[in-house]
């Protein structure tokens, strides 16, 4: 028996079919269209409020179509009889989705066949707005009735197919679409729930929590139950003290989910009064939605979290306890009546015994866990059927290869994906092998670190010490990280947790090598050296690196400021004799070349020092710190050296250099 994904399939329409619902000329699309698909159910007609009116039927790819779009199952095919595109009427997709199995329609797209001529101007202009919007193949009765051709039809889904790309998503995904992986981590967080239990969920940037949230949110929906999301990152939140805070969750419950509860003045909710009033409230609420308990969703705690809110009073006074022991305290008292989810990077808010000397009213109190990152068998999923949507078919291995080199980070993976697609062919279908992914792979190491840096970005602001335990590991420095693993077990613990690291044997290894590979190039210039031979490498390297930067530079500002007849006769005066002499028949560009004259870092130094007007906006004002610290690079430069460079010296090397490089990069910015 041939399996039924091996099985040949040729255009046509199942006899089965009924087609005695849609109009004459719906009937001819329809039998045009089965000369290259083959029609499998004839579908129906549904209303979707009291005025909209839809009829649809289903498709399966034929063989020629398989290939092209390594699509197997059926497509959903809607006829919209109006003159005006709207998009709700894409809502039709999901009420018949609903009629058949999971498995038998394609979800990822469809085909729409309006009778708005402009309708693939009108999809391509929803696409740019949502994002997240499914791939719709679009067309018009008019072009089907008199264009139609196989070429024509392959065409309009190779340009609604191959041109979008499904990976390059930046904002944290609200529909179930394009949402993988975390299934089964939502319905944990929404039982917890529903068992009135709180929880905390941690992790680094772009890891996909709020993802998580709208996957919560919708799954409580469908249930009619409720959440109401907080963001603490809003100002208009952390500057208002605990009792104002209590005032603004109520006002966000009226807002989302309860627009008949009425609120007090915030003026009323003093400190005396606060736990009282949001406790009558939220009592309120609960008998407007029929005593069923809300979902209050914290994200961002860390924005009034101690020692890590931009604003004062939640770091410096007892802001966070106060609020906290109010929650704590009305959800103690009530059964049922609301229980919630905090949302953050760090779980230092409920690992924390003591705040200013008062117990933590939610110390050791929620269950939490870090978001996980993807299996071998989710990233497959995932890269397998946005990829093959677009074109690209992926070697098995490959799926190994990204979750072992970016660690699963459902984020990084995307979006080296997303240069897959940018550099493969134009033609398609495309196999993506080794050789295609070690070139995305290197091209998001060289031009997308950034994306690096804004996962790390809250680690390096909020907890400097998890993010230095980082780098000691990048870095081989291992008597340091072992130095703060010590002191402070709760780092490891953490950086375990985001899954960075692991920990096999005692012995610590990076699980994302794109963190790894960023740090060591970032900070490659912070390892502790022992030997005065790697001393002196490093003071090359770097001398040599930034040599020619400041030579251009030079060149360039004393051309801007003076005219080229001024500017050489100013730096051949700073040559002096022989040299000038020598060089006096070069072109301006020829004495800075090094292949044409001998130009020397002390040259350089001399040429900034005594025209500093034009250069104190590259290198600052204090033109004295930047002689000496120019002074000090070329101190130790190899063909200098009468001894060895001590470690004192070489720090003094490094935080001169350090600050001449900032200059030439932010000036090259």
């Amino acid at each position: 028996m041939i399996p039924q994904n091996e099985q040949k399939t040729y255009p046509g329409i199942n006899p089965s079919v009924k087609l005695a619902h849609f109009s004459a000329e719906e009937q001819t699309i329809i039998k045009k269209i089965s000369n290259d698909w083959y029609i499998t159910n004839g579908g129906g007609q549904f209303n979707i409020g009291a005025t909209s009116q839809y009829k649809y039927f289903l498709i399966k790819p034929t063989d020629n179509y398989k290939e092209l779009f390594n699509i197997e199952i059926e497509i959903i095919v809607i006829f919209s009889n109006y003159t005006t595109f709207e998009p709700r009427s894409l809502d039709a997709v999901g009420y018949i989705e609903k009629k058949y199995q999971t498995l038998r329609i394609e979800k990822l797209c469809c085909v729409l066949i309006s009778k708005d001529n402009n309708i693939v101007q009108r999809i391509n202009d929803l696409v740019k707005s949502d994002q997240e919007s499914q791939l719709v193949v679009p067309f018009s009765y008019n072009e089907l009735l008199e264009n139609y051709d196989s070429y024509f039809l392959r065409n309009r889904f190779k340009s609604h197919f191959y041109t979008r790309d499904l990976f390059a998503f930046e904002s944290p995904l609200k529909k179930d679409l394009y949402f993988f992986g975390r299934n089964d981590l939502v319905l944990k967080l929404v039982n917890r729930h529903r068992s009135n239990e709180n929880t905390a969920l941690f992790g680094l940037r772009k890891t996909g929590k709020t993802s998580v949230i709208f996957g919560i949110k919708r799954i409580l929906e469908s249930l009619g139950e409720y959440i109401v999301f907080i963001d603490c990152q809003n100002p208009s939140l952390h500057k208002r003290h605990w009792n104002g805070v209590l005032w603004y969750i109520v006002e966000e419950i009226i807002i989302q989910i309860c627009p008949d509860l009425t609120n007090e003045q915030e003026n009323e909710y003093t400190e005396l009064n606060a736990t009282i009033l949001f406790e009558k409230n939220l009592k309120l609420l609960q008998r407007k939605i029929n005593n069923k308990s809300v979902l209050l969703v914290f994200d961002e705690i860390e924005n009034i979290t101690f020692n890590t809110s931009p604003s004062l009073h939640w770091t410096a006074d007892l802001d966070f306890v106060l609020l906290w022991q109010s929650i704590r305290t009305v959800f103690q008292k009530n059964t049922n009546l609301f229980s919630f989810f905090i949302v953050g990077t760090n779980p230092n808010a409920i690992e924390t015994a003591q705040i200013r000397g008062k117990d933590n009213p939610i110390f050791n109190q929620i269950y939490f866990e870090y978001i996980p990152n993807f299996d071998v068998p989710q990233i497959r999923e995932m890269v397998r059927k946005l990829g093959r949507i677009m074109g690209l078919k992926f070697e098995e291995t490959i799926y190994s290869k990204l979750t072992e080199d970016f660690g699963g980070h459902p984020f990084l993976v995307r979006h080296v994906c997303s240069i897959i697609n940018k550099i493969s062919d134009s033609e398609r279908p495309i196999r993506v092998d080794k050789y295609l992914y070690e070139k995305a792979k290197a091209k998001f190491y060289e031009e997308y670190s950034s994306y690096v840096e804004m996962i790390l970005g809250v680690l390096k602001h909020f907890y400097p010490s998890e993010f230095d335990m980082l780098k000691y590991i990048a870095l081989d420095d291992m008597k340091t990280f072992r130095e703060l693993a010590s002191m402070s077990p709760e780092f490891t613990n953490h950086l375990l947790g985001y899954r960075i690291i692991d920990k096999n044997n005692n012995h610590y290894s990076f699980k994302i090598d794109a963190i790894k590979d960023y740090l060591l190039t970032k900070h490659q210039y912070e390892k502790s050296l022992e030997t005065p031979k790697e001393r002196y490498r490093e003071i090359s390297e770097r001398r040599n690196t930034i040599e020619p930067k400041l030579r251009k530079i030079v060149r360039n500002q004393l051309l801007g400021q003076y005219g080229k007849a001024d500017a050489t006769s100013k730096y051949l005066g700073i040559l002096g004799e022989p040299r000038k002499s020598k060089y006096s028949g070069l072109s301006y560009s020829q004495l800075f070349d090094a292949k044409e004259s001998e130009i020397y870092f002390e040259d350089i130094r001399k040429t900034i020092i005594k025209y500093y007007e034009v250069f104190k906006y590259i290198f600052g004002s204090n033109k004295d710190d930047f002689d000496y610290k120019m002074q000090i690079i070329n101190k130790y430069r190899s063909d200098a050296h009468a001894k060895d460079v001590t470690k004192e010296e070489m720090d003094v090397f490094r935080l001169s250099i350090s600050y001449i490089e900032s200059k030439i990069e932010e000036f090259n910015e």
